[in-house]
């Protein structure tokens, strides 16, 4: 019989009984069953005809859902804020162009790597902004960076639970945040200053405001997910568009109004995208080169190619000229679910599965504006399109880029569970009760399989969690004849035993310390992983790379030492960490070591940077971003980074080098770094490095060697400072 979950009304009688306080509960939660609510009868859209769940505002919310949605909010940022100065300057890739960017509004703008603007990062730089901003106000440290990213953890959380309680209710919805909120990739990345937080958020909210288009014929809706597509793909290119195919079919489809009209607000929305990201873009491309810095990781300064190439068709194919070297893994349609990204993201994938097959089968008569159905299909396609794209993608892949999936994901798991409850309840409704047992074994087996991986890392964990789920599951299967005061107990049971996995992998990410350009939550789980943190391949625990607790760090990874102070732990001459290098991690003083993370300048080279600073355009160059970085947090002072990221962008040429240092406008240059002409791209830093060598002055600062390209070589000339 033809079924529209939103407005079908449950008999109470067919309820499984539950006791008093307990059903009270459930009731104010609003899932007494297909998404009607206790508090209003199901509400139409003057003129539409439209079922939602409940559409009072958050003022009309009842006072147990608003407390509970501050606890989680609250226990959400105190989870996220924990230790968080012991990343220390994170990515201090993003952290040169934040600093760069509070001393420069030319290098807010472009966010560029350094305040006297040779080149920009090779993103575009809205994710910058804020911690630029935060920074000029509250002076740069790594809480004024890494405060930011929380927030908008926080804000990520928040717009979930909104968008989902609208349609599947209030337990729904603080399902959906809890998840979030203990998925390892989230914690680690809400954590960090990688463009990917402002770009879950804005997905996230991308996605509830389409679910809001749905509901009526007015443009506004589409014209604001337009919008927050446009700002995504300012922060982080055409990754912001992976799930664009995905809302404009669902809305096109399930939209009210006429198809014509439903295809003119779409038509808004993409011009409003369009306008959002092209305004900056047509800016830096109509601006002539010279007034503006180079554009990091293209090779032909042009942000189009950048897009298009670096960062967009090249990632798919992984034809990408200048790039940093291979990706981690191989492309497979089970890349989530392998020893290397697993643990990030995949905990819950199977029951995310179930629940989005159950649903849309259930819905599958269901009348063409259904709103369930919508979100099934929202935050389904939305998780299964990404999760194909990066599975498939041939080019570079980190697994910290899995935070995009964590909102959808979390999304679907909020909706299912309620709504597989709910219909379970139904004398008719069996496939409820299968299905809630199906996804907590699928999390149960699948949790036990991921804290294999890890050893005994967490001790009987493991067990606990497959003999709970399983135990859960199976009375799952005969909830209708359990006794009313057991069935709390056997939910709880089913929902620990889902969490309890990546629960243990966001303790540890917010117990540990992660720095340098690729990280991964959580311990090792026995894959190729990421480096910088307790889960990478290279690096100690919460360090970066080299030995124990390397990079920016001392050990554990805490924060680096003020601006002004002294040697890291440990330091080696191009200030990575020498010694003691971690099992799977490469030896001190490797261009590798470099192009992942910086490193603390010690005193003595602080000083000699300093010294007579406002002199110098730049007070150094380096090859390599990572390089350059170190040098400029640590002095203060503007750095340029030869070649970009890794040395391999013709930025600047050998003759725009000689330029510069002929109209004294560089103090010092540091000797090695970057990998020169990688996959094909330019090979300027190689030669302006076989200039220097050749024509200016080694000194040796505190033991890391600089050329001072103030004076020019004598035969075997060498001197010695500090």
């Amino acid at each position: 019989m033809p079924m529209n979950i939103a407005s079908t009304q449950v008999a109470s009688r067919s309820w499984l009984r539950l006791p008093g306080p307990v059903a009270a509960w459930w009731q104010r939660t609003g899932s007494n069953g297909e998404g009607a609510s206790p508090h209003t009868a199901p509400q139409a859209r003057a003129g539409t005809g439209l079922r939602v769940h409940d559409p009072r505002g958050i003022r009309q919310w009842s006072r147990g859902e608003r407390v509970s949605v501050l606890v989680l909010l609250a226990a959400t940022l105190g989870f996220w804020l924990y230790g968080l100065t012991a990343n220390g300057w994170a990515n201090s890739f993003y952290t040169a162009a934040v600093q760069a960017g509070s001393q420069s509004w030319e290098a807010f703008f472009f966010g560029s790597s350094d305040a006297a603007g040779s080149i920009t990062v090779d993103k575009p730089p809205a994710s910058l902004w804020p911690m630029m901003l935060s920074v000029r106000i509250f002076g740069l440290n790594p809480a004024a960076i890494l405060v930011p990213q929380v927030l908008m953890g926080a804000g990520t959380v928040a717009v979930l639970y909104a968008g989902v309680r609208r349609y599947s209710g209030h337990a729904a919805g603080l399902i959906a945040g809890v998840v979030l909120a203990l998925t390892p990739v989230a914690t680690l990345m809400f954590r960090f200053n990688n463009p990917d937080a402002l770009l879950a958020l804005l997905l996230t909210a991308a996605c509830v405001v389409t679910l809001r288009a749905l509901e009526d014929t007015r443009k506004r809706w589409m014209i604001l997910a337009g919008v927050l597509i446009g700002f995504a793909f300012l922060t982080k290119t055409l990754q912001a568009v992976i799930i664009l195919p995905v809302l404009g079919l669902v809305y096109l489809f399930a939209g009210a109004g006429s198809l014509g009209r439903r295809i003119g607000n779409s038509a808004l929305g993409v011009l409003a995208m369009v306008l959002s990201a092209g305004w900056w873009i047509a800016i830096v491309e109509l601006i002539p080169a010279s007034m503006r810095p180079y554009i990091g990781g293209s090779q032909n300064n042009s942000f189009l190619e950048l897009t298009f190439g670096y960062n967009g068709m090249g990632r798919i194919t992984g034809d990408e000229e200048g790039s940093v070297g291979p990706n981690t893994g191989t492309a497979s349609i089970w890349r989530m679910f392998s020893s290397a990204v697993g643990g990030q993201i995949s905990w819950l994938i199977p029951t995310a599965a179930i629940f989005l097959i159950a649903g849309l089968w259930v819905t599958r008569r269901a009348a063409r504006t259904d709103l369930i159905r919508a979100s099934y299909l929202v935050w389904g396609g939305s998780l299964v399109l990404t999760a194909a794209v990066f599975s498939l993608m041939a080019g570079i892949f980190h697994e910290y880029y899995t935070i995009a999936l964590a909102p959808y994901l979390a999304a679907l798991i909020g909706i299912g569970a309620v709504h597989a409850w709910s219909r379970q309840r139904e004398r008719t409704g069996r496939w409820g009760s299968l299905t809630l047992a199906a996804g907590t074994a699928a999390a149960a087996i699948w949790g036990f399989v991921l804290l294999t991986r890890t050893g005994d890392v967490y001790g009987p964990l493991r067990y606990l969690v497959l003999a709970t789920g399983l135990s859960a599951a199976l009375l799952l299967l005969v909830a209708h004849r359990l006794h009313a005061r057991a069935v709390p107990v056997v939910l709880a049971g089913a929902l620990a035993a889902s969490l309890a996995g990546p629960a243990a992998f966001s303790a540890t990410t917010v117990s540990s310390g992660y720095s340098g350009s690729i990280v991964t939550a959580g311990p090792s789980t026995g894959g190729p992983g990421g480096m910088g943190g307790p889960g990478g391949g290279m690096g100690g625990p919460g360090g970066g790379m080299g030995g124990p607790g390397g990079g920016l760090g001392g050990p554990g990874g805490q924060p680096p030492a003020p601006p002004a102070g002294g040697t890291a732990p440990g330091a080696a001459q191009d200030g990575t960490a020498q010694n003691g290098t971690a099992p799977g991690g490469t030896g001190a003083g490797t261009n590798r070591n470099r192009l992942l993370n910086a490193s603390e300048p010690n005193a003595e080279v602080v000083s000699a940077l300093q010294e007579n600073a406002s002199s110098y355009t730049w007070v150094a160059a380096a090859v390599g971003s990572q390089s350059a970085a170190g040098l400029q947090i640590g002095s203060g002072e503007p750095v340029m980074a030869i070649g970009g990221f890794n040395g391999s962008d013709p930025s600047p040429t050998l003759e725009q080098f000689q330029q510069y240092v002929a109209s004294g406008q560089i103090h010092y240059f540091l000797a090695g770094g970057g990998f020169g002409r990688a996959n094909g791209g330019s090979d300027a830093s190689s030669q302006i490095s076989e200039w220097v060598q050749a024509s200016f002055t080694q000194v040796t600062i505190g033991g890391v060697t600089f050329y001072d390209l103030t004076q020019p070589s004598s035969a075997s000339t060498t001197s010695t400072q500090g």
